[in-house]
């Protein structure tokens, strides 16, 4: 990665709460943020109008903006997201160039389908428990 593409800490998440996969893997972002950079973003609820792009946008693809006002969308913004948290190994994994066109596809195909991935699989996904809110109270 070329240091112009390196992002500027802190970095915004906007991301889908109502996704059990999304969730998960924030949370797990956010238990390794021991450095602060990551600041996480609900862009789910339908009155929801701030972020870098359209809320149907936001909602389709995790965004993620930088210090600098970059965005980063997709298998980019979870890269970086991966980085920030010192979980760099994986992420340069998927910047290869071979790698990263499967990366977008595959994640393409995972956003689309997210909603259909039962929570033990998210789980399991993401490596920790995936929020419940079956009792209209979500905790982790």
């Amino acid at each position: 990665m070329s240091p112009a593409a390196l992002p500027a800490y802190p970095l915004t998440v906007y991301f889908d709460a109502t996704c059990a996969i999304c969730s998960a893997e924030m949370g797990s972002l956010k238990a390794r943020d021991a450095a602060g950079r990551l600041h996480m973003v609900d862009c789910s609820p339908p009155a929801f109008s701030g972020g870098p792009a359209p809320r149907d946008a936001l909602m389709a693809a995790i965004h993620v903006t930088d210090a600098e006002g970059r965005v980063f969308v997709g298998v980019p913004a979870i890269r970086h997201c991966r980085t920030a948290v010192g979980l760099s190994s994986g992420s340069r994994l998927f910047a290869l160039p071979f790698v990263a066109p499967l990366a977008d596809r595959a994640y393409a195909v995972l956003a689309r389908n997210r909603y259909r991935i039962p929570r033990w699989l998210a789980a399991r996904l993401a490596g920790r428990v995936a929020p419940s809110c079956d009792d209209g109270h979500c905790r982790l």
